[in-house]
């Protein structure tokens, strides 16, 4: 009898922790369920030229304006790294140049054995749940090599668009821009954003996360004729560039090398205004593709339940300061788009505190309900999504070479270059930063404050200085051939 009761209790036990068993899993799938899908638009060197950040007066972006009505915006968002492949290696990894090394162009996410432990952002949502889709510039060289798994499905290699066979205004084609091809459907990025579209259709089994990266507006300018024929060339306004602007700036980036066209390049051509015309132009494509995206979202089953963030991975120079592109530590290469907008988030204020995109990662996690990545170094936004007017602990930092940084709070930038020369602006009189107050003792006090953010010790760039010497001559002598087409 005995044996015969331990046998039912067993039974008995056993089937409660079955069923115990059973509702944990339910609960954990229904739990899984519940996470948000995340929808993440890359953008390709596009500055502050969008209609709600107001950078130019003539810029046309209402689909982008539409998202950023529906979200939070973050209109004093900055790079961490004011160039391409840098920057999206900190975005995906969540690392800051300063521990990762890259500062330039060149060395992809696979080929830095520093991060050969460290999770792409894609990886680390894989790891928890996600099914990863990506297409376009994402990753600059995209997922290959130890990141090559983080990606489940392909939703399009290409991006950009075809180029013609002569050059319409510059050599080399690089920098060059003109009307083409006829047609959006030609376009890789327009192929792209329909590829996506129609992927947010399926029923993936599971929450997802998709990025699509746009190449427009980076050069060359190439986009079809109907974007070029928005705007009215001739009353285009140009931007704020006056040559008296540099004299009171130390010498570090104001004739630094560039792998662009100099200002004096553009003026002497007569080429500015045109120059300015594609850009906006290429501006209202990118935009297009992206509300072909988002009305993908909108036709999907996973319209409520999918979080939306766009981003670009720097800003751009088209004049300012004598300057074209990227590379430098002033606003106009460091401050970007950034907007995020889905379930749970009220249209608002924009937060005006000083947001850096290594916070893509730490955010996503929290609001995807994901464990903390203690590598990450960003800080999430999500206090600021709550609530736009929450303090944030500490500045962002960017850095431009190594040993350049750049300190960027609400209202304040300080720039402190290897040689320990300085800039210092304040934003609430002076958006254009042109007036370097860094030698006036009248603002010692806050020079010192921002100063001791300014990072001690800094990774060794990932290439090494001979070999980046090197390439850096070799792209001088490139680009002395530049010149504009007769």
């Amino acid at each position: 009898m005995n044996g015969m009761f331990e046998l039912r209790r067993f039974r008995r036990t056993g089937f409660r922790c079955a069923i115990g068993f059973l509702l944990w899993a339910v609960a954990l799938m229904g739990s899984a369920a519940r996470r948000p899908n995340v929808l993440m638009i890359c953008i390709d060197d596009l500055n502050d030229w969008v209609g709600h950040l107001g950078g130019h007066p003539d810029a046309q972006t209402p689909q982008m304006d539409a998202l950023a009505a529906q979200g939070r915006v973050f209109s004093n968002a900055h790079c961490s790294v004011p160039v391409c492949s840098a920057s999206r290696i900190s975005i995906l990894s969540g690392l800051d140049a300063t521990t990762h090394g890259s500062y330039e162009l060149g060395p992809n996410y696979h080929s830095i054995e520093r991060l050969r432990n460290v999770p792409t952002i894609h990886r680390y949502f894989k790891d928890h749940g996600y099914t990863t889709l990506s297409g376009g510039k994402v990753l600059h060289g995209s997922f290959q090599g130890f990141v090559a798994d983080d990606i489940d499905q392909s939703i399009g290699g290409q991006s950009g668009g075809p180029r013609p066979e002569r050059s319409f205004n510059w050599e080399p084609r690089v920098w060059d821009w003109g009307p083409y091809p006829e047609t959006d459907s030609e376009m890789f990025d327009y192929q792209l954003a329909r590829a996506a579209a129609a992927a947010l259709q399926e029923d993936y089994g599971q929450p997802f996360f998709m990025s699509v990266g746009f190449s427009r507006p980076h050069v060359p300018l190439y986009v079809p004729p109907k974007w070029f024929d928005l705007f009215d060339r001739d009353a285009l306004t140009l931007p704020r560039a006056p040559k008296e602007d540099l004299e009171d700036i130390p010498d570090n980036f104001k004739n630094m090398d560039q792998v662009a066209p100099t200002h004096d390049m553009i003026l002497g051509a007569g080429l500015w205004r045109g120059l300015v015309h594609a850009y906006l132009a290429s501006i209202s494509f990118t935009d297009h593709c992206v509300g072909t995206v988002l009305e993908g979202l909108r036709q999907s089953p996973h319209m409520g339940q999918t979080l939306v963030v766009l981003w670009s991975d720097h800003g751009f120079h088209l004049g300012e300061k004598q300057h074209w592109a990227k590379r430098t530590l002033w606003e106009e290469s460091t401050r970007v788009p950034f907007i995020i907008a889905g379930p749970g988030i009220e249209p608002g204020d924009h937060c005006r505190e000083a947001v850096s995109l290594l916070d893509v990662y730490p955010t996503l996690l929290e609001m995807c309900g994901l464990p903390r990545n203690a590598l990450l170094e960003g800080i999430s936004v999500v206090p600021q999504i709550e609530d736009p007017a929450t303090p944030r602990p500490s500045p962002v930092i960017i850095s431009s070479y190594q040993g350049n940084h750049a300190v960027r709070n609400r209202d304040w930038r300080y720039i402190r270059y290897r040689d320990g020369a300085e800039e210092l602006y304040h934003h609430q009189i002076d958006p254009d930063e042109f007036r370097n107050l860094a030698s006036d003792p009248a603002f010692a006090a806050v020079k010192s404050r921002l100063g001791e953010w300014i990072p001690r010790k800094a990774a060794p760039e990932v290439i090494p200085l001979k070999i980046r010497l090197e390439e850096r001559e070799r792209r001088k002598a490139r680009f002395r051939q530049n010149r504009p087409v007769k």
